[in-house]
């Protein structure tokens, strides 16, 4: 008797396991394709591919001006950065010189990530683009139909793309009134809408009135990301760009974790500058790259299908001619626009003592990008370098 109840009892909790381990089983399938199904969902970018090759006379035409560029701008090889220079994504000149880390006695390389400060705004855009291509958000949407706090009614992602938002910078109102912000503690993205939401932050011009370059307009930019994708904006830009496209030395800082290991950066007389109360908002800045990433990414904005053609236009478009003159500001992008119909799209960047510029001369399928990490306007001065490749009509005072 004691063995047929045995038996009895041991197939129901047998079956009862099996069931129990399988249901396990499922669920682990079901989390993974869960966590697959959010990825697989983003807009990613692309790599453009082969590019015509650059022919060895090619190189030899204009190698030897951007060398005599560079020893001019940065003479004794005195630039503590990383500069570059290519076609068609292939490289024609190549530096980098200077500390990583002064302390630490590292120098920069080819492999070393520095902040490219306000060249973030580029990336930022990029990922905003890539949403709106796919039908996520619209550009002519309301900010607060994905921000339910934001107060401002009547600004669009449009608006804070091409910094038309009339809102005031977050450094200077969180700077003096310690009823705002108190400066001991870090100030995030979220800290900046709440702001924004609740202390009555007046607008510096009327909505969509006139333009007025604002870090806050990228921080809320980033926020937005945020919650359409489901993640933080660090993991958005990895999975959205960074990845995608082999950008391996490039992330988003994060201040609660990154501070001991980043590359740190100087004043012009070499003093090495500490961090402050703003170093924890992104989207505006705190993308930590190298040229060679960045040359992947200039490229990859190049594809055919980077954005549908109505859509890409409009990036390109110039948003901030109230008063006449060349500068314009586009989605994401500077510009000057001569009369002769010759465009020149750019980016530059400035935070602590890191300086960043990054140049696309869309024409010829020429990139330029310089950084520094210790301060110096020379950083800026890689534009010269433009008339070498095309019609830019620049009129440059001090050159020779």
């Amino acid at each position: 008797m004691q063995m047929i109840f045995l038996k009895k009892t041991k197939i129901p909790q047998i079956l009862f396991s099996v069931l129990v381990l399988s249901s396990c089983g499922q669920n682990k399938k079901t989390d993974t394709v869960t966590t697959n199904t959010v990825e697989d969902t983003l807009p990613k970018m692309k790599p453009l591919g082969a590019e015509p090759k650059v022919s060895q006379a090619y190189k030899n035409s204009v190698v030897g001006r951007i060398n005599h560029f560079y020893n001019k701008n940065w003479p004794n090889n005195n630039m503590n950065g990383s500069f570059l220079v290519a076609k068609n994504g292939q490289i024609l000149f190549e530096r980098y010189n200077g500390f990583a880390n002064k302390n630490e006695g590292t120098k920069i390389t080819p492999e070393t990530p520095v902040q490219i400060a306000s060249v973030s705004k580029v990336l930022t855009a990029t990922a905003i683009l890539k949403l709106v291509n796919a039908g996520k958000i619209e550009l002519d949407q309301k900010v607060n139909t994905i921000l339910k706090t934001f107060p401002y009614e009547e600004c669009t992602i449009r608006m804070l793309l091409s910094h038309r938002t009339g809102m005031r910078n977050y450094a200077y109102f969180t700077d003096r009134d310690k009823s705002i912000w108190d400066r001991h503690n870090q100030l995030t993205n979220k800290d900046i809408l709440d702001i924004l939401a609740t202390k009555d932050i007046g607008l510096e011009s009327r909505t969509g009135t006139r333009f007025s370059y604002c870090n806050t307009n990228y921080a809320m930019l980033a926020l937005i990301i945020e919650k359409i994708t489901g993640l933080s904006y660090k993991n958005a830009m990895a999975e959205m760009i960074f990845k995608p496209l082999g950008m391996k030395n490039t992330y988003v800082f994060d201040d609660d974790k990154d501070r001991k290991k980043i590359v740190p950066s100087y004043k012009g007389n070499g003093v090495e500058i500490g961090f402050d109360y703003l170093d924890n908002v992104y989207g505006d800045k705190n993308v930590f790259s190298t040229a060679r990433d960045l040359l992947k990414f200039d490229r990859a904005r190049q594809s055919p299908d980077f954005l549908k053609p109505e859509l890409l236009k409009q990036v390109y478009t110039g948003y901030s001619n109230e008063r006449k003159g060349t500068k314009n500001y586009g989605l994401g992008i500077r510009m000057i626009n001569w009369e002769t119909g010759q465009n020149f799209y750019f980016h530059n960047g400035w935070w602590h003592g890191n300086t960043s510029s990054y140049i696309t001369l869309m024409n010829e399928g020429v990139t330029i990008i310089a950084l520094s990490n210790k301060m110096t306007r020379n950083t800026y001065a890689v534009r010269k370098l433009a008339p070498i490749f095309g019609d830019y009509p620049f009129n440059f005072k001090d050159e020779e």
